[in-house]
């Protein structure tokens, strides 16, 4: 109800601007007036001071945005490779902020200085080589050098020499969420399919190939600081994207296809948490979640947690009603503490096993609590038998 009369008062307020605006049209009949449709000289210098204005409020927002929004940008890349990312995109954010402040300011610049005047006539000719030589070379040659370096940068960051010394490890998506897979002791994963998928065996792990007896699947992922960590990725259902940000890292998981990526991390966890920008933007993100807390147990809820920094994989495609959900902790350790946790870790040959002997003695104890109660249901029945054929007997 309140929508139709929201949209009834805006409907009669059109309707009487209407009626203003033919009221005013006819206090002004026998008034002269220009009414030839055509730009006058005032008009034009306007409209050349509104574009000067509009230049200025180009210039004006994006100097606000840096300095306002600059801090939210991601700082000290996480891997090896991460600083020839950022090197590439700081390069690119510079060419296109020095072509804009020079091609819009000559841009308002020549439409003022040549704006419309009634004692001046345009100049025009049909072409000029020097002119399209010019604007078509330049262009070309920056982005010639940006797209060669670009490639020279995948090509760094995707070649992986089969004779390193890589960790394989499997990102598997699903909806909503992420689990690994470690190749184990011979650092080779076993092969898998999704129609495999049975029980324990969430990620379809085919357990006859011999690769896959030391495989471990974790919903936790833990990697060695210094290491170079072979990524292969599997999706069980719909498009994502494994995007580990500190890491500059990011790869679409499809479905049927195994992509990869690779990268090698600089620090721990805890060593990124002591840097000095990362100090002061969790005491900001802390203070903000102190007030807000303020606020919810006002209201008589719960307070917000302290925030901790944690590394994180995150899916990067819209993937499904709870996309913004699916993440898993990341945890770069030290290579001694990295071993170790591993070391703790069952294997997944080892966790179907223990599933398959818990389910043993419950299938047995099922069978004997059936044949108990077959047992009893007899002695029942013979005993109703006797207890009837006894009351025929005494009734004779």
């Amino acid at each position: 109800m309140t929508s139709l009369l929201v949209i009834v008062v805006l409907v009669l307020l059109a309707v009487a601007l209407w009626q203003l605006t033919k009221i005013f049209d006819l206090t002004q009949v026998g008034s002269s007036s220009d009414d030839s449709q055509v730009a006058s000289d005032n008009d034009n210098n306007i409209q050349g001071y509104v574009m000067f204005g509009f230049l200025a409020f180009i210039y004006i927002f994006t100097i606000y945005g840096l300095l306002k929004w600059g801090n939210l940008a991601l700082h000290t890349p996480a891997s090896e490779h991460g600083i020839l990312v950022d090197s590439l995109m700081n390069i690119t954010w510079v060419l296109i902020f020095v072509v804009q402040f020079i091609t819009q300011g000559l841009l308002y610049w020549f439409s003022f200085k040549n704006r419309g005047h009634k004692d001046r006539k345009a100049l025009f000719f049909a072409d000029s080589n020097k002119l399209e030589a010019l604007w078509s070379i330049i262009p070309s040659v920056v982005l010639a050098c940006l797209i060669l370096y670009g490639l020279y940068a995948w090509n760094n960051i995707m070649f992986i020499d089969k004779d390193e010394d890589v960790i394989e490890i499997e990102l598997y998506a699903q909806q909503f969420k992420w689990t690994a897979r470690y190749a184990g002791q011979d650092n080779v994963l076993g092969k898998a399919n999704v129609r495999l998928i049975e029980g324990i065996n969430t990620l379809g792990v085919d357990m006859s190939d011999p690769n896959a007896q030391d495989d471990i699947v974790v919903s936790e992922l833990h990697i060695p600081k210094g290491k170079k960590i072979h990524f292969k990725m599997r999706s069980q259902d719909v498009l994502h994207s494994a995007y580990m940000p500190h890491f500059r890292a990011q790869m679409n998981c499809v479905p049927g296809m195994v992509t990869e990526f690779a990268f090698i991390p600089t620090y721990t966890t805890s060593e990124y948490r002591d840097l000095p920008f990362m100090i002061e933007k969790v005491a900001n993100i802390n203070k903000l979640r102190a007030e807000k807390s303020i606020e919810l147990v006002a209201k008589g809820g719960t307070a917000l947690d302290p925030y901790t920094f944690d590394y994180l994989l995150l899916c990067n495609k819209i993937c499904g009603a709870s996309h913004y959900n699916m993440q898993m902790k990341v945890v770069v350790d030290t290579p001694e503490d990295y071993k170790k946790w591993l070391s703790e870790k069952t294997t997944l040959a080892q966790d179907i096993k223990a599933a398959e002997a818990a389910k043993k003695p419950a299938e047995a104890e099922g069978a004997k609590a059936t044949t108990d109660s077959t047992a009893k249901d007899t002695v029942k029945a013979v005993i109703d038998t006797v207890k009837a054929v006894v009351a025929k007997v005494t009734m004779k």
